[in-house]
């Protein structure tokens, strides 16, 4: 597992200018970038369909974590391991085959997540606790950014990891997570944490040094 990982998303990030806003995370060391696919009617938005994920792993030189805000996700994976993704969560709420998807995510030799909107109980994923990877539980509703952290989420974050006991399986936060409220969500069990508006919304060296303080 990798612990307490601070994964930029690059949602908050000016699209027009990414390669230039994502050199600072590569200086700075990170090593694993965010990235939402959305399909428009999961999530009201639409961005980052697997083509345009094909050709940013081509000029970014990060390991990517895809996180699928679509329906029928299945139909896709094939495509985004082939484009070199090494993380892939899907919707518990997007797909009548969830284990299906996780299963195939492990197959081609990816990572496996499963994601949970803030109103979709823990309980849901019980079954398939034992082939994944990775939780990513949303502190805020999916496919708008610049929202703030569901306050009442960190009782679900901490359930989730007294049900997950000791499986080898990471806890991931997404959704307004900022310098005030990700030492709560990871004290609540959380240890992968997706930023996306708060770390591109000033320096990157002074964002990610704030955050890895707020963590000690």
């Amino acid at each position: 597992m990798v612990k307490n990982k601070i994964m930029p998303s690059i949602f908050g990030a000016d699209i027009g200018n990414i390669q230039n806003d994502v050199k600072p995370l590569i200086e700075l060391g990170i090593e694993i970038l965010h990235v939402d696919m959305m399909d428009g009617s999961f999530v009201p938005n639409i961005a980052f369909g697997p083509t345009q994920v094909a050709d940013l792993k081509k000029i970014l030189p990060f390991q990517f974590d895809v996180h699928m805000m679509v329906e029928n996700p299945e139909k896709f994976i094939p495509q985004l391991v082939d484009a070199g993704v090494e993380y892939i969560s899907i919707h518990q709420e997007a797909t009548a085959h969830l284990l299906r998807g996780i299963q195939l995510i492990k197959k081609l030799g990816a990572k496996a997540g499963v994601v949970l909107n803030p109103g979709t109980p823990i309980e849901t994923i019980n079954m398939v606790l034992d082939e994944i990877d990775y939780v990513l539980i949303m502190t805020v509703n999916p496919g708008l950014g610049g929202q703030a952290l569901y306050a009442p989420i960190y009782k679900k974050i901490a359930a989730l990891k007294e049900m997950i006991g000791d499986r080898p399986i990471d806890i991931q936060v997404d959704g307004g997570v900022n310098n005030e409220n990700i030492k709560a969500c990871a004290e609540a069990g959380a240890n992968w944490f997706v930023v996306g508006s708060y770390m591109f919304s000033g320096a990157a060296a002074d964002r990610l040094a704030t955050l890895e303080n707020a963590l000690k």
